[in-house]
C-alpha cells in the first residue's frame, strides 16, 4: 500500500495534529477538567457535542450500506465499502470522545463491574459497542465477498444503526429537569439529522475518492444520492418545525426562554445557520435534477447539511444550559479555578462555556486522527473492491 506525496503529506499532518492532541489529553488527565471550558453551570462541553455529531455521522453510513442489502438495492451496494468505512470511524471517534470527557479514566472499569441498566447512559455503552462489532463484522464480510453474510448482518445493523442515535437521543430528552432536552420526538429528530449528515458525508468522502483516483463511484450514482439526501434535509426541517410550534405554542415561560435564546440570544447563531444554510440552501440546490449532477454543487450541499448538523448539535446541547435548574438559593458554584480565587464569585446565577484551546487542540487532533484512518482503511481495501452478487 503506497502514498503519492500528497497522501504522504497528509498523512504526516495528521500525525503531528495527533500527537499535539495526545499531549493536550495527558496535560488535562493531570490537571482535570478545570483545564477545559467546561464548569457546574455547563457540566457538559465541546467534547460531548461531538460525539453527538459522530454517532449520528457514523448512524447515517450504516444505514445507507445495510438498506442496499435489505432491500436489495442494487446501485447502493457499489458503495456499501465506503459507507461502511465511514461509519467505523465516526462511531471510534464517537467513543473516543466520551472517553476524552471522562476527568478519571482509570475508573471507567466501574461501568463493567457496576452498571446501572436504569440509566441512558449504560444503554448508549452497550449500543454503541454491538454498533461497533457489526460495523467490523460487515466490513470484514464486505471485503471477502460473502453476500449472504452481509444480507443476514444487515437485518441487525439497520435497527441497530437507528437505535443507537435513538439511545443518544434519549440520554438528553429523558432529562426532564432541562427544558429544550425534554421532548417525546428527541429521537426522530436525531435519526433525522443522522440520515442527513451520514449521507452528506458519504458524498463528500465519494467526490473526494473520486479526485484522488481510488474509488469511482461513478456520477449517476452520485447523483442519485444527492437527490436522497435532499428528501432527508426535507425531514429534518420538518421535525425541528414539530419541535419548533409545540415549544411556542405551550407558552410556558422556561419555553420562551429557550426560544429567545436560539432566535436572538446565545446560540442564535448555530441555529440560523442549520436553518439556512444546513437545510434551506442544501435543499434548494438539491431539488434540481440539473444541480445534482454537479458534482461541485452536490460537495457544496453536502458541506453545509454536515456543518448545519454540527451547528443543530451545538445549538440543541448548549441553549438549555442557560437556564439554571437551581432556584431559591444564592446560585450555583460555578467550580472554576477563578471563582475559587474570589469569593465573591464563587456564587452565580449563570455560567458561561467556551472552549478553551486544550479543547481545540484535543478535538482537532482526534478529527485528524480519525482521517489519517480513513484514508489508510480507504487505500487498503476500495482500489481492487467491487460489489459481491449472487450467483
Amino acid at each position: 500500500m503506497t502514498f503519492s506525496t500528497r497522501g504522504k503529506t497528509a498523512l504526516g499532518v495528521c500525525a503531528v495534529l495527533a500527537a499535539v492532541a495526545l499531549g493536550c489529553w495527558i496535560y488535562q488527565l493531570a490537571g482535570g477538567l478545570g483545564v477545559t471550558g467546561m464548569n457546574n453551570s455547563t457540566s457538559w462541553g465541546a467534547y460531548i457535542m461531538m460525539f453527538m455529531f459522530m454517532v449520528g455521522l457514523s448512524a447515517g453510513g450504516l444505514i445507507v450500506a445495510s438498506s442496499a442489502s435489505v432491500f436489495h438495492i442494487e446501485r447502493y451496494e457499489r458503495v456499501a465499502i465506503p459507507a461502511i468505512i465511514c461509519s467505523l470511524v465516526c462511531i471510534c471517534l464517537a467513543g473516543a470522545f466520551i472517553l476524552i470527557d471522562l476527568g478519571g479514566i482509570q475508573r471507567i472499569w466501574r461501568m463493567l463491574t457496576g452498571p446501572n441498566f436504569a440509566s441512558p447512559l449504560v444503554w448508549d455503552m452497550c449500543v454503541i459497542t454491538l454498533y461497533l462489532v457489526i460495523n467490523i463484522l460487515d466490513l470484514r464480510f464486505l471485503v471477502r465477498g460473502d453476500h449472504r453474510a452481509v444480507e443476514i448482518l444487515s437485518r441487525f445493523a439497520l435497527p441497530c444503526a437507528i437505535l443507537v442515535h435513538s439511545v443518544t437521543a434519549w440520554i438528553f430528552g429523558l432529562q426532564i429537569a432541562r427544558e429544550g432536552w425534554h421532548s417525546a420526538i428527541m429521537a426522530p429528530i436525531f435519526v433525522a439529522s443522522a440520515c442527513d449528515s451520514g449521507l452528506a458525508l458519504l458524498l463528500v468522502s465519494l467526490i473526494g475518492l473520486q479526485k484522488a483516483k481510488l474509488f469511482d463511484a461513478g456520477d449517476k450514482l452520485i447523483a442519485n444520492l444527492a437527490g436522497l439526501l435532499a428528501v432527508f434535509v426535507s425531514v429534518d426541517a420538518f421535525f425541528i418545525g414539530c419541535e419548533l410550534l409545540t415549544t411556542a405554542y405551550s407558552g410556558t415561560d422556561a419555553g420562551n426562554f429557550v426560544l429567545g435564546q436560539m432566535f436572538s440570544g446565545a446560540t442564535a447563531p448555530f441555529f440560523w445557520f442549520e436553518m439556512v444554510c444546513g437545510l434551506l440552501i442544501p435543499f434548494l440546490i438539491l431539488v434540481f435534477a440539473k444541480n445534482r449532477s454537479r458534482k461541485g454543487m452536490v460537495l457544496a450541499a453536502s458541506i453545509l447539511v454536515v456543518l448545519g448538523v454540527l451547528c443543530k448539535r451545538a445549538w440543541l446541547l448548549f441553549t438549555s444550559f442557560l437556564m439554571p435548574n437551581v432556584y431559591g438559593g444564592p446560585g450555583i458554584t460555578l467550580g472554576t479555578k477563578s471563582a475559587q480565587a474570589d469569593p465573591a464569585a464563587v456564587w452565580s446565577a449563570m455560567g458561561v462555556y467556551a472552549p478553551t484551546p486544550v479543547e481545540v487542540a484535543i478535538i482537532v487532533g482526534a478529527l485528524a486522527g480519525g482521517f489519517a484512518i480513513w484514508l489508510l482503511l480507504s487505500k487498503r481495501f476500495l482500489p481492487a473492491w467491487e460489489p459481491a452478487r449472487e450467483a
